[in-house]
C-alpha cells in the first residue's frame, strides 16, 4: 500500500456525503457490485483492511474477521449489530461502533404507518380501487379497525419504542409497555409481557435481538392476544416465531400484522404472502433520504473518531481500549 493513511473497505455504497468524509481521511475501497457480498467476497475485500464499514446484511463472523489479520475497527451500519462476532473482536481487540438514534424518529413513522395501513386496510383498499371494483360508497365496505381509543402495546421502550408510544398519544390511544425496569413515564403503564399480550389492541415491538428475544412472540403468547389485535414487527424478524404467526392468522387468532423483517429475510414465507391481512414491507424502516444519508455519515465518523483516538457513545466495546 503506497499511502499512509489506514485502509478502509466498504461492503456497499453507502451514500456520496459519507464516502467523501472516508475519502478525505482513508485509503477507500468500495464494493463496486449493488448487492449483498458474499462472505468470501467480503473476506477479499477486507484482508488487508484497518477498518471495515459493513451493513446489517454483511455475516462478520468469526472466520471473516480471523481473516483479516490488519483490522482494528469496524463500523456498522446499522441500529444493531447482531450480524457480528462481538466476542471474536473482543477476543482480538478490534472496536466495534453502530449507529443507534439517527433512525429512531424514521422507524417509528414507518411503525405507525404500518400501524395505520393494517388496521385501516390501505393496502387491501388500494388494490381494489385499482382493479376497478369501487363502483361506490358502500356502508360495510372494507371495514376495518379504529386506532383512537385503543390500546397500545410496546415491547421494549427504547428510543423507538418510546418514540413509536408518544405517536400513540397522539391518537388517544392507552399505551403499555415493557422495559427492564418502569420508567416512570405518567403517559405510559409499566406492563409485564402477559398483561400487555392480553390487554393490546396493538402490539408493537422494539426490542433488541438477542437469544432471550428469539421467538418471545410464539404459538403461547398468540394464544394471550386478543382475535382482534394486530402485530406490528418493525425490530428483528426472529423476534416472531414465524410459522406461529402464520398460524395464529389463519386461524384467526389474531386480526391482522404489519411486517418490515423476517425470520428468514430475505425469506418470505409463501403463507404470509398470501394473507391478505398482512402488510409486508421489505425491511424500510430507516428508508429515508436524509436518514440513509445521516446514516452513512455517522458510520463515516466513527471510524474517523477512531482512528483520531477519541471514544464515542457509539462504540460498543470500550472495554477493549482499558
Amino acid at each position: 500500500m503506497t499511502t499512509q493513511n489506514p485502509h478502509i473497505f466498504v461492503t456497499r455504497h453507502i451514500g456520496d456525503p459519507a464516502l467523501q468524509k472516508l475519502q478525505a481521511h482513508f485509503d477507500v475501497q468500495v464494493n463496486p457490485n449493488n448487492r449483498v457480498l458474499t462472505k468470501q467476497e467480503i473476506i477479499e475485500g477486507a484482508k488487508s483492511a484497518e477498518g471495515l464499514l459493513c451493513l446489517l446484511t454483511d455475516p462478520i463472523d468469526a472466520d471473516v474477521i480471523k481473516a483479516c489479520p490488519n483490522l482494528k475497527v469496524v463500523s456498522n451500519y446499522a441500529v444493531g449489530y447482531n450480524n457480528i462476532d462481538l466476542d471474536t473482536l473482543n477476543e482480538k481487540g478490534i472496536a466495534l461502533y453502530y449507529t443507534p438514534g439517527v433512525l429512531t424518529e424514521t422507524t417509528a413513522d414507518l411503525t405507525f404507518a404500518l400501524i395505520l395501513a393494517v388496521t385501516r386496510r390501505i393496502v387491501e383498499a388500494d388494490q381494489f380501487t385499482r382493479q376497478g371494483k369501487f363502483t361506490g360508497w358502500a356502508p360495510d365496505m372494507l371495514l376495518g379497525s379504529d386506532v383512537h381509543g385503543k390500546t397500545l402495546g410496546i415491547l421494549g421502550l427504547g428510543r423507538i419504542g418510546l418514540a413509536v408510544a408518544k405517536r400513540g398519544l397522539g391518537f388517544g390511544m392507552r399505551v403499555l409497555y415493557t422495559a427492564r425496569q418502569d420508567k416512570d413515564l405518567p403517559d405510559f403503564h409499566f406492563s409485564t409481557l402477559e398483561r400487555l399480550l392480553k390487554e393490546s389492541d396493538i402490539i408493537s415491538i422494539h426490542v433488541p435481538y438477542s437469544p432471550e428475544s428469539q421467538h418471545m412472540i410464539d404459538e403461547k403468547a398468540f394464544g394471550m392476544m386478543k382475535k382482534t389485535a394486530f402485530l406490528i414487527n418493525t425490530a428483528r424478524g426472529p423476534i416472531v416465531d414465524e410459522h406461529a404467526l402464520v398460524s395464529a392468522l389463519l386461524s384467526g387468532r389474531i386480526a391482522g400484522a404489519g411486517l418490515d423483517v423476517y425470520e428468514h429475510e430475505p425469506t418470505v414465507s409463501k403463507e404470509l404472502l398470501g394473507l391478505h391481512q398482512v402488510v409486508l414491507l421489505p425491511h424500510i424502516g430507516s428508508a429515508t433520504l436524509e436518514t440513509r444519508t445521516a446514516m452513512g455519515v455517522m458510520a463515516a465518523e466513527n471510524l474517523i473518531r477512531f482512528f483520531s483516538g477519541k471514544k464515542h457513545e457509539n462504540l460498543v466495546n470500550p472495554q477493549i481500549f482499558r
